[in-house]
């Protein structure tokens, strides 16, 4: 049903299902992992109206698994890209996952997959530096100089934006004059 991807490693597609929701990937030697990518095969598609939570959890000092919320995916959005590079550090979250004994080794983190309601994935918040930017993608630092293109800052974009809610907020017709 779904499949879990590192850069330079083999396609992991044999998740372990530690519950009748829940499936977990094994993640040897985190430490040098900074993206993972979750996927559906596409061989079965989740029931109507479900969708899956996509968790990552590392082991902390204490041997003890921290599960971090990454995302989702759905039918409608079967793939997704999320940097795990920063999160070996910090809080865990609340998470489907519990007390199982799911067999695990101190250097392997895992990522955990719950099958959940569509209405409760949409109000789960993830962690925040987890979800690759596409932004980035178009940062000035990425592109070629090109002499007849300008940038605007996305500070001066913010500020106007910023500028123009003051406004609106003041004189909701204003934009018309």
């Amino acid at each position: 049903m779904f499949g879990c991807l590192v850069a330079g490693r083999l396609v992991q597609t044999a998740a372990q299902q530690v519950a009748e929701d829940k499936f977990v990937f094994d993640l040897p030697d985190y430490e040098n992992i900074n993206h993972v990518v979750v996927f559906m095969l596409g061989t079965i598609p989740f029931p109507e109206g479900m969708g899956g939570s996509v968790y990552f959890s590392y082991p902390d000092s204490n041997g003890v698994p921290v599960w971090q919320l990454l995302g989702f995916v759905t039918n409608g959005k079967p793939s997704a890209i999320f940097k795990i590079s920063g999160l070996k550090s910090g809080e865990g979250s609340q998470h489907p996952f519990g007390a199982m004994n799911i067999v695990r080794t101190p250097s392997v983190a895992q990522i955990g997959i719950s099958v959940e309601l569509l209405d409760s994935l949409a109000q789960q918040t993830p962690v925040g530096s987890a979800a690759v930017s596409s932004v980035d993608s178009f940062t000035q630092a990425q592109m070629t100089p090109n002499p007849s293109e300008m940038f605007i800052p996305a500070n001066v974009v913010l500020k106007w934006y910023e500028n123009f809610q003051r406004r609106l907020a003041q004189n909701p017709l204003f934009w018309k004059t």
